[in-house]
Formats: structure tokens, sequence, C-alpha cells
């Protein structure tokens, strides 16, 4: 029996290391929030129909962006609201036959906001423990903390993480505007000796410095997006010869117009040059893609082979930090999956 492309990448096993939590809520999920905070002033210029919400998540320009992913925020609330968010997230996922997901969230959007820590996260742990005893997915999270704010607010985020104690925190990343690094390397430091990962952004919207600062830098054992990467042969040489595991997001890297388009995305010269890659959807709703989205594009925009893109989500279980027994479940999968 021969499966069409999108047969194929519905059946395919997957796992995500790159996406955002809170990027990742849906309009209809939204919706339902505004029903509930609706009267907050922070909230009153967001539309309360599903069609004005579909035509306002509608990706304009990164600005445009920015303002839906901050005002959406601002209904999360309570530890009720986080759980919705994490439990529709992993509903999403597991429709998609993700098994196995690493979603970063953003404890400064929060604690910015006067929210407490540990009820915002009681929220996400209720969700993420709902939706593997209903779908059987595994969740982690990586905690993320912004660029553009002070290297003490980040001290401050991973204090209050660490406070958590939580064993499903696996990883810590640096997210937001691409600054200079190096400053955040001593809180890296300080996450790395507490047994977090190093999973920062780097080589999206800047050039490959930032790849090699992140790895020199910020002991970087997985870099999200990394594309820059292709524009210095040396660096990438090294990201091979390393097997670092760069989290490629295609169509988010369209969106923002880093590249011009899929059909000119990297993603294929990065492979090419020997540097493990997985494929992931950043911001899913925000950029109108899926994880099966950004499967198919791999094979239609961007010429892979059903068995590369079968080794892409291969490299992601290895990258990842999943309990062994899903890691060599997904593996054999994979490994008795039809290719034709």
């Amino acid at each position: 029996m021969t499966y069409s492309d999108d047969e194929f990448v519905a059946r395919l096993p997957k796992v995500e290391l790159h996406v955002h939590l809170e990027g990742s809520l849906q309009p209809s999920t939204l919706l339902q929030l505004l029903g509930k905070h609706g009267d907050l002033p922070a909230l009153r210029a967001i539309p309360r129909s599903a069609e004005g919400l579909r035509e306002w998540y509608a990706f304009r320009d990164f600005a445009h962006f920015i303002e839906v992913y901050l005002a959406s925020v601002e209904a999360l609330r309570d530890p009720e609201d986080f759980e919705l968010l994490a439990r529709t997230a992993a509903d999403a996922l597991a429709a998609q036959r993700v098994r196995y997901a690493e979603v970063t969230w953003s404890p400064q959007l929060h604690l910015g906001r006067g929210l407490s820590l540990p009820d915002v996260f009681a929220g996400l742990e209720a969700g993420r423990v709902a939706a593997e005893a209903e779908h059987g997915i595994v969740l982690r999270w990586v905690t993320d903390v912004s660029g553009h704010l002070p290297v003490e607010a980040a001290d401050r985020a991973l204090d209050a993480v660490l406070a958590l104690e939580a064993p499903s925190v696996i990883g810590f990343g640096l997210g937001g505007p691409e600054v200079d690094r190096a400053p955040f390397a001593p809180v890296f430091r300080r996450a790395r000796a507490a047994g977090l990962r190093s999973l920062p952004h780097a080589g999206e919207v800047t050039g490959p410095d930032s790849i090699r600062s992140a790895l020199d830098d910020l002991g970087a054992e997985r870099i999200g997006h990394g594309i820059a990467a292709v524009r210095d042969p040396e660096l990438l040489a090294r990201l091979a010869r390393e097997q670092v595991v760069l989290e490629v997001c295609p169509t988010s890297n369209v969106r923002t117009r880093v590249v011009a388009s899929l059909a000119e995305h990297p993603l294929r010269r990065l492979l090419d040059a020997g540097v493990p890659v997985t494929v992931a959807s950043d911001d899913p709703p925000m950029f109108g893609t899926t994880l099966n989205r950004e499967h198919l594009a791999c094979l239609r925009e961007l010429g892979l082979t059903r068995a590369q893109l079968a080794e892409t989500v291969a490299v992601g279980v290895r990258a990842g930090s999943a309990p062994e027994p899903v890691r060599a479940g997904l593996l054999a999968e994979l490994a008795a999956l039809p290719l034709d």
C-alpha cells in the first residue's frame, strides 16, 4: 500500500522540542478566557468573536505578532487558566501523534504581572498530568528568559523556578531579542549546576556569532533555530563534528522574514553539512501552522525524503529528555515505519 504525503505525516510518530506554551494559546481558548476575564482593562482591545480573533491572530508582521502575544497572555490570570492552556496545547500536540514534547514557558511574563509562580506552575502541572493520563503524551518544561530584560531579572526568574523543585522542568533557555549572550553566562552556569540543560535560542535573526556564543558562553546542548550557521563554514563543521542539534522552525522563519520563502530555507544545507536537525513549530497558532504542516513543508517545499524526515524525528528523540521507555518506544516505532 502506498501512502500519500499527508497520510505519511499523519502516521508519523513525533517529538516537539521547540514550541512556546504562551504562543500555543488557541483563539478558541482565548475566547473562553475572555468570557471569564474580559472586563479587565488590558483585555478590552481584543476582539470578542471567533472570526474577529482569527483575523487578529493572522500574522501581519513581527510587531503585530508581539502585540498579539503580549495581549493574549494578559488573559491568563489563575491556576485554572494555566491548566487550560497546558491541556489544550498538549491536546493539539497529541492529535498530531506527538509522543513527547519539551514545552517552553516564560515565567518572566507572569512574574512581571504580579502572579504567583507556584500558582502558575500548579496549573501547568495539572494540565500536563491530565494530558498524559488521557493521551499518553509526555511533556517536560523548559524555562525561558528574555534577552530584552536585564540579567538580574533572569537570575530572579531562575531562583523562582528552582524554588519550585519540579523534576518536570528539565531545561533553561534564552529567547526574545538576540542580544549579546555572554552576559547571561553566570545565570546559565547556575542553571546547569542545578541540573537544567542549556537550551538557548541563537542564530535566528542575528549572525553565526550568537550561535558560537551560545555554545561557548552558555554551554548550549541544543540551539533554538540556529539557521545562521549556514553563513559560516567553520561553524557548520563544528556543529556537525560536535553533533549539536538545531531546532529548526521553517514557517516561523518565513513569517518573521528571516528567510524569504520556504523554498529558500537553509534546512537542506544544514542537513547536507551533517548538522543534526529536528523540526519544530515555535508558536503554532500565531504563525498559522502546526507540527504536521511543518513536516509536510519539509517534504513538499524543502525536498526532504520521507527517510530524512523520519530521521529528523529520531534526532529529536535522541536529543530530548524523554524517559527511557518513551525514547526506546519512539525509536522502535520510527524504525518500523513504512516509508512508501
